[in-house]
């Protein structure tokens, strides 16, 4: 189906819950870590709960310039994302078509923040060498997201073959993102992951 970019674009039910799920898990998370951060700087001696082990640890890592990227903590980036996210998963749910272009949006500023967490995947364990897991779990949401914004905005083009590609293998894509992150979690700290063995 081909619409203009003021037409309104139908959603799927799955992707519309999908996208209303992933709002709602990323805006849970950066929440947390910003009442977490809040409470580091009330109490330098505070340990957050997501401080589980040397290597699950949110406190090592929300002392990192990393973890303010961009001059006042990366969580406030979440929180004001994934706000916009929940709203659109709520209208789509709701059966509400937002034009093409508002999808582009979304698909654009999911790519960029899909961008950034790679970025964060990169200097959480090459850099910092710790992970957050509360930032782990905006990393899993973050990436599908990004591709289930992908297909409902490319979708909405008459036939496009980037588009159909995407659809067909997007769980695919997903899961070997998974895999490679994972994969190299456990290259990374395997001297620490062989010691709980």
């Amino acid at each position: 189906m081909s619409v203009t970019a003021r037409e309104g674009v139908p959603v799927r039910t799955p992707s519309a819950v999908w996208v209303l799920i992933a709002g709602i898990v990323g805006l849970t998370a950066s929440a947390t870590l910003t009442i977490e951060k809040i409470s580091m700087l009330k109490n330098p001696a505070y340990r957050p709960s997501c401080s589980i082990n040397p290597v699950l640890s949110c406190g090592s890592v929300m002392v990192t310039p990393q973890a303010s990227a961009f001059g006042f903590p990366n969580p406030l980036i979440g929180i004001a994302a994934f706000s916009v996210v929940v709203v659109t998963g709520v209208l789509a749910v709701a059966k509400i078509e937002l034009p093409r272009w508002y999808w582009v949006g979304l698909m654009a500023g999911t790519g960029l923040g899909a961008l950034f967490v790679q970025w964060l995947v990169f200097q959480s364990l090459y850099k910092i060498g710790a992970l957050c897991p509360y930032c782990m779990v905006v990393w899993s949401v973050t990436i599908p997201l990004f591709v289930v914004a992908s297909t409902i905005a490319l979708r909405s083009l008459a036939p496009n073959p980037v588009a159909r590609v995407l659809y067909t293998w997007r769980w695919s894509i997903v899961a070997l993102w998974f895999t490679a992150v994972v994969l190299m979690i456990l290259v990374r700290f395997w001297n620490y992951w062989s010691t709980l063995i």
